[in-house]
């Protein structure tokens, strides 16, 4: 999820799409200790979408 995207979310939206986000990443980081994924770069992509989110809703706080 890019930057734009996550600046166009409502604060109700931006919760719930940190808790997939989340749950995905946790999953894949699972998956990945079991068996090398074919891509892990998925594993970077995912911290930084719950780090994006994160911040964003950090920001609307203040």
């Amino acid at each position: 999820m890019k930057q734009s995207e996550v600046k166009g979310l409502s604060a109700a939206e931006l919760q719930e799409e940190l808790g997939k986000a989340k749950r995905s990443y946790a999953d894949l980081k699972m998956a990945h200790t079991i068996s090398p994924l074919e891509n892990p770069i998925q594993l970077r992509s995912l911290r930084r979408t719950v780090a994006r989110i994160a911040t964003e809703l950090t920001k609307r706080e203040q």
